[in-house]
């Protein structure tokens, strides 16, 4: 047999490996993207899990003692934001100095921590002030129907059959706790109404805006930075008396308040955002936000077993329904058109 026949011969097995190997990058990569996206769903889940666990801390300071939400709010940020800032320093120095010498994205990190985190935590703990922690959990979470409206309208499309199921359990959900089933009747506190949707906006400003910052610098520094100007900004706020112009006043803590306080700190804030918000740079926002339904059912259990909270049929129901988004928004599965879909946002 000579050369060129030899060749001739040995190239259908050659076309054969050559497909093999391609065979198999590609299922090597789905599988990757299959992982990919469940871990960004159980980060996201944890993280709303550990919001709830907040929520339920700062209702009981609410209870014991006299404490002004501005004050939780800027303790939990400066906080877990120079926390944030030392992890980053051991193990991300060099994104951490490239942050520091870009004056374009310390402005965008600048907005997104004051308008965003900031405003967020301010106005979930007046609206737990002003409810209880189930019941502002679960008003922040119509930043869902906020995120998908927005991603709608930016891509001019229809939502999908999951989006609409979503939307729908969560617009019942909310009627549900705030009505207590009587369509004639609000239930809960006007103020409590009107901060719950106020932070439902800030919540999806937050998780929504930083989507080039993730891409760019990663989940992890663009949330530190961002929640430690957010807590600068809170302290400023809070030192110059507040919205209201009240002077700031640092409560007598005992030692159970200083322990939830911590809490706080390092569980409702550090590990919360750490994780949600590395949750939702993997899945996307609007995938992200129906996963964040985890915090009102964290919220409300951790409130009924822990401090006793009393909630109706209707708040339950509405819990539930709340957490069924979960379900939907799983079983729409991780395809990469979605992702790339999202990014286009």
């Amino acid at each position: 047999m000579t050369t060129t026949e030899q060749k001739l011969s040995a190239a259908p097995a050659q076309a054969s490996r050559r497909d093999a190997v391609a065979g198999k990058s590609i299922a090597e990569g789905k599988s990757f993207f299959r992982k990919r996206f469940w871990r960004g769903v159980v980060s996201a889940i944890v993280g709303g899990a550990f919001w709830g666990f907040s929520g339920t801390c700062a209702q009981y300071l609410y209870q014991n003692y006299e404490i002004d939400p501005l004050f939780i709010t800027w303790v939990r940020m400066l906080g877990s934001g120079m926390l944030f800032l030392l992890l980053l320093a051991l193990t991300q120095r060099d994104r951490l100095r490239g942050i520091a010498a870009d004056k374009a994205t310390i402005g965008k990190l600048t907005l997104f921590g004051i308008a965003g985190l900031f405003l967020c935590q301010f106005t979930y703990t007046t609206s737990v002030n002003a409810t209880n922690a189930g019941t502002a959990t679960v008003l922040q979470s119509l930043n869902t129907v906020f995120i998908v409206a927005i991603t709608c309208v930016a891509l001019r499309r229809a939502p999908r059959v999951m989006e609409l199921g979503g939307l729908a359990l969560a617009f019942v959900a909310t009627w549900l706790i705030a009505t207590q089933g009587n369509p004639t009747a609000l239930m809960i506190p006007p103020a409590g109404l009107a901060w719950g949707l106020i932070n439902a906006l800030s919540c999806t400003f937050y998780i929504m805006y930083p989507k080039r910052l993730f891409a760019r610098w990663g989940s992890l520094p663009v949330t530190g930075v961002g929640m430690f100007i957010g807590g600068v900004a809170a302290v400023i706020v809070w030192a110059l008396g507040g919205l209201w112009g009240a002077p700031p006043v640092v409560p007598a803590l005992g030692f159970d308040g200083v322990l939830v306080l911590a809490g706080i700190v390092l569980v409702g804030t550090l590990a919360a955002f750490g994780l949600y918000l590395h949750g939702v740079s993997v899945v996307g926002s609007v995938k992200g936000g129906l996963l964040g339904t985890t915090e009102p059912a964290s919220a409300m259990i951790f409130a009924a077993l822990w401090l006793g909270t009393m909630f109706t049929w209707a708040d339950w129901l509405g819990l539930v329904l709340m957490v069924a988004m979960i379900f939907l928004v799983t079983l729409s599965g991780s395809s990469e058109g979605s992702e790339s879909e999202e990014r286009a946002v």
